[in-house]
């Protein structure tokens, strides 16, 4: 059993579950659910004041968290074939509630909410980046000894700004895995690929992190994370690289399975899913920058340029599966099982996690003030250091782009003066966003998709708690050297 975050399964593993249909966990799930929401029912997030917001709305939220990091552990059998049972009973154990205080049209409006202008943006660019991602098949090259793997991680490091940090995390775990395939030990190299790749190097320009691009659209220029945020990237990029390549050293010295095959001359196919990863890169941007107006579905308005960008995505996901040929995929091992199992982990999250922001959009009139002041030096302006571990902090286990826009509010808002006077609070606020999502696995989307694929592909990744073993050995040390060098 491999007792991962996601429903793993290995290989040969593959097969039809089982016809017993355990609905006892989803009565167990759901009954709890309602059980520990009870107090809730004091508020509801659709229709009161934020600021009057019961802090128990958030429960089904942390059941999801704590779901997806206990039962792959002490039931992963039952998680596997029944996910998203369980995440299912949290999302009812929500829902509820409020249909009960204001009666199923509210109820059901809010979770079309979270769909419509979170969820289906978000996995619908998911799936185009990880369609694309797979078809792009590379072969040869120095990769596959400590040496080599290095260099494609650092390589992966600087695509993560140009591409974002999904595309280049899609394009390089196959290869990084195929090229050390003989190793029995490969885990670390999954793990330090999600740290770099799949965060890390996002921090150099909008398209690289949903956060950036948030504070892209807030009227940060362009170019700012590039120019301001580049020596933090390169001092813990380079900390990472440093000890990832001692590691894999020591690793590969005690490996006793045969050498990797000899170097072959770099070759990539599926130049034409390059070509597409390019057209979703120019369909983000273009989202920030052209604004029609907004539609209205089903009573929810949401932005043409929205509707156009996901139609696009999916155009693109259907050209990729089509001109690409099955011989690249079967090269990456290509399957749908990854990104399945992850959209349905993150349909959970974005709905249950709606009530904790906004718990934390109501800011220092709502019940998470105490906490949110701590960013407050002593002048009543925000101080970098506090700014750095409390938006990190919060953004490593919700979704990171909310907590950036929470506290670039709380920071004033004004991009002029926070790309001015307070320029050290927002480079802490975006270093804090976009590193500490490598903290959880659900601190960024790379972070899941790349477990998922690792796992298919026969590495025993760590479970929610493992990972975060590892994420706090490496990345907390790293991270209070970047406070103390860039934001005292």
């Amino acid at each position: 059993m491999q007792p991962t975050a996601m429903a793993a399964r290995r290989p040969g593993h593959g097969g039809r579950p089982s016809k017993t249909r355990p609905r006892i966990l989803g009565c167990i799930t759901f009954l709890s659910g309602l059980a520990v929401c009870r107090p809730a029912l004091a508020a509801t997030p659709g229709t009161e004041a934020a600021a009057h917001l019961a802090p128990a709305w958030g429960l089904p939220f942390l059941g999801v968290l704590l779901s997806v990091a206990l039962f792959p552990i002490v039931a992963p059998r039952l998680w596997h074939r029944r996910m998203g049972l369980v995440l299912a009973g949290w999302v009812i154990a929500l829902v509820i509630p409020d249909m009960a205080l204001h009666g199923p049209a509210v109820a059901l409006a809010e979770v079309w909410h979270a769909v419509l202008l979170e969820y289906l943006p978000f996995v619908i660019l998911l799936l185009a980046l990880f369609t694309t991602g797979g078809g792009v098949l590379i072969s040869g090259g120095p990769w596959g000894r400590p040496a080599g793997n290095t260099l494609l991680l650092a390589i992966g490091t600087l695509l993560a700004g140009v591409m974002g940090t999904t595309g280049a995390a899609m394009i390089l775990i196959h290869p990084l895995l195929r090229a050390n395939a003989a190793r029995r030990r490969r885990r670390h190299l999954a793990i330090f690929l999600i740290m770099l790749v799949g965060n890390i190097g996002g921090a150099l320009s909008p398209l690289g992190d949903p956060p950036l691009y948030v504070g892209f659209l807030r009227g940060v220029p362009f170019f700012w994370p590039t120019v301001n945020l580049a020596l933090p990237v390169a001092t813990i990029a380079g900390l990472f690289l440093i000890v990832f390549y001692l590691l894999d050293r020591r690793l590969f010295a005690e490996e006793a399975a045969p050498l990797p095959p000899p170097r072959a001359p770099l070759r990539v196919r599926g130049w034409v899913n390059v070509a597409l990863l390019g057209v979703v890169i120019a369909t983000v941007l273009g989202m920030g920058l052209w604004h029609p107006g907004a539609v209205t579905l089903a009573g929810q308005r949401i932005g043409a340029e929205r509707l156009a960008g996901m139609a696009m995505m999916l155009a693109v996901t259907l050209a990729s599966v089509a001109a690409t040929p099955r011989a690249v995929r079967q090269g990456n091992l290509f399957t749908w099982a990854p990104m399945t199992e992850v959209a349905t982990l993150f349909l959970a999250v974005f709905i249950t996690i709606g009530p904790v922001i906004a718990l934390l959009h109501a800011g220092l009139d709502g019940p998470a003030a105490p906490l949110l002041r701590l960013i407050q030096g002593p002048d009543g302006h925000p101080a970098p250091l506090p700014m750095f571990w409390l938006s990190g902090g919060l953004a490593a286990f919700l979704d990171n782009a909310p907590s950036y826009l929470v506290f670039f509010e709380l920071a004033g808002g004004d991009p002029a003066v926070l790309t001015g006077t307070l320029a050290p609070v927002l480079r802490a606020l975006a270093c804090a966003t976009v590193f500490f999502g490598g903290l959880t696995y659900i601190g960024n989307a790379p972070n899941l998709m790349v477990t998922s694929i690792a796992s298919h592909r026969g590495v025993r990744m760590p479970g929610f708690f493992g990972y975060m073993l590892w994420s706090c050995a490496l990345l907390l040390p790293s991270l209070a050297a970047i406070g103390l060098l860039f934001f005292r």
